[in-house]
């Protein structure tokens, strides 16, 4: 079959939003309307659009404003769900990283080393299980068939070399380590981005601060969250991607979420070099805290998985009671202890997961998908995770033309580079910054560009923050920020440390000013 041509006009910006929504607005009817904006709303619209059906996706409030920019950042094979029996997740996830480490995505996906440090405190009946479960972790790559180029295999390494690979660890207690390789997101919430954009060059609407008020199986009342004016949009199908927050839409699901904690720190203070630590947690037996190295220097230390009692807010909070357990779990492997001094900043996310029997604990609960019908002909996709993203979508689409009749070919998905994607080695080749070259791919020309014409643009805009001001213009006119706080929070997440983000406040306004009105040179594209 003939891969898809590369999709073209994927900007996204508030000239293109006003034009699309006066055609919705207007009575113009689409095929499948998709609500949520997150990293499954946005796989939908794009394995849609790429069939050639019409399609509009709303989000309230911003793309991957919930929980899909609040992950770890891994794409991950499995290795936990071959823990828990989950044999055929754990397949699904191996194959839909394999996907995207040499598809879709290799300029949003690193390969990231993850060492378990093997201390007196491990038996050697768990050193044999744990290196069990990394072969078979690794059997799981070899039958997704990424290579050993891209994903080595496991091995275990003496001590010296687990002090080489991360200077931090404890020397006294350290007998060696197992080292492992999986993948992780330069960042989650601009794949969410990238998909969204990829969808719009295939002809789907992109429609940030739209608020659907009501769904019914043909339609969605929505709120224009800029001007405050309501309006009805039509389609032959409506599918409910609204993440922990789709049980506002339907009675159709129950979810139980669960919250996942991180903590952000400084690589340089932690003494973390480019290899992750994957740290037992004692008295459990498969459930791990996560050390995890980031390009920019920072650290994330996470992830817990507790249960949400009661409301569900729009940013949850760190409990100080999760900031101590992750740094308590943490210090049992490093030379120092870690205290609240050394968190930068916090954030959480919330796994929308299905309810389920059997189990009180939300750790326990399945991270599979499902497409729920219900009474209304609203179609709501929930469950899954951030790393089979496109299965999930691809389903939810095959649903949605069984259900409205609609006529469509198979999923192309597999086979479409997202925005700025390139083989590995053709990326070696762009004439970029490394740096940008990770965050955009192939379109990193493009964004430096805007630095070379204006030099003023070339300069960063917050001290310690390699982010410049060429990479807000480029937000603002081609990836949908509309205001300081999408760029802050989405397309450069300066937000997750208050210091960094009030610095560069100032100087993100003005941007985003300039940009709005036009007077940063050439006006916005739309179509």
């Amino acid at each position: 079959m003939k891969t898809p041509a590369r999709p073209l006009h994927t900007s996204l910006n508030a000239a293109r939003r006003a034009i699309e929504l006066d055609e919705l607005a207007g009575g113009q009817p689409v095929d499948i309307l998709v609500i949520g904006g997150g990293v499954t709303g946005a796989g939908i619209a794009l394995d849609a659009a790429s069939r050639g059906l019409s399609v509009a996706l709303i989000e309230a409030k911003d793309l991957a404003f919930g929980t899909s920019r609040w992950s770890s950042k891994l794409v991950h094979g499995g290795l936990r769900y071959l823990a828990s029996g989950e044999l055929s997740v754990a397949h699904e996830s191996a194959a839909e990283r394999h996907v995207l480490m040499t598809r879709t995505a290799p300029h949003l996906v690193r390969t990231l080393p993850q060492l378990i440090p093997l201390t007196e405190r491990i038996s050697p009946a768990r050193r044999a299980l744990l290196r069990s479960g990394l072969r078979a972790g690794d059997l799981l790559r070899r039958a997704a068939g990424t290579p050993s180029a891209i994903l080595p295999g496991p091995r275990q390494v003496p001590a010296a070399e687990a002090l080489a690979l991360a200077p931090c660890l404890r020397r006294d207690e350290l007998r060696g380590g197992l080292l492992s390789f999986d993948g992780a997101l330069v960042d989650d919430a601009r794949l969410v981005v990238t998909l969204a954009r990829t969808a719009a060059g295939f002809g789907a609407r992109i429609l940030t601060r739209m608020e659907a008020t009501r769904a019914d199986g043909d339609r969605v009342a929505v709120r224009d969250t800029l001007t405050g004016q309501h309006a009805e949009l039509r389609a032959r199908v409506v599918l409910n991607a609204a993440g922990v927050w789709a049980g506002r839409l339907t009675d159709a699901v129950r979810l139980c979420p669960s919250r996942g904690s991180h903590l952000v720190l400084d690589g340089a203070s932690l003494g973390l070099s480019s290899t992750a630590l994957t740290v037992p947690i004692p008295g459990e037996s498969s459930r791990f805290v996560l050390v995890l190295p980031q390009p920019d220097g920072r650290v994330y230390l996470g992830l817990t998985d507790e249960p949400l009692d009661g409301e569900i807010p729009d940013v949850p909070a760190v409990p100080d009671s999760d900031t101590d357990f992750l740094l308590d779990v943490a210090s049992t492997v490093l030379a120092r202890r870690l205290t609240r001094a050394d968190v930068l900043g916090s954030f959480a996310g919330l796994r929308p997961l299905v309810e389920g029997a059997g189990s009180s604990r939300s750790a326990d609960l399945s991270r599979k998908h499902a497409i729920v019908g219900s009474p209304n002909g609203v179609l709501t996709a929930v469950g899954g995770k951030l790393t089979t993203y496109r299965k999930m979508a691809q389903d939810a689409v095959d649903a949605a033309v069984r259900a409205a009749g609609l006529h469509a070919g198979p999923a192309q998905t597999k086979r479409i580079p997202l925005a700025g994607a390139a083989p590995r080695t053709n990326l070696s080749t762009v004439d970029a910054p490394a740096r940008l070259i990770a965050k955009y791919g192939t379109e990193a020309p493009r964004v430096a560009a805007v630095g070379e014409l204006d030099p003023d643009l070339a300069v960063p805009i917050a001290p310690g923050s390699p982010i410049t001001a060429a990479e807000v213009v480029f937000a603002v006119r081609h990836e949908g920020a509309l205001d300081v706080q999408d760029v802050l929070d989405i397309r450069t997440r300066l937000g997750l440390v208050a210091e960094q983000a009030e610095a560069a406040r100032p100087v993100i306004a003005e941007l985003v000013e300039r940009c709005l009105t036009g007077l940063t040179g050439d006006a916005p594209a739309t179509r």
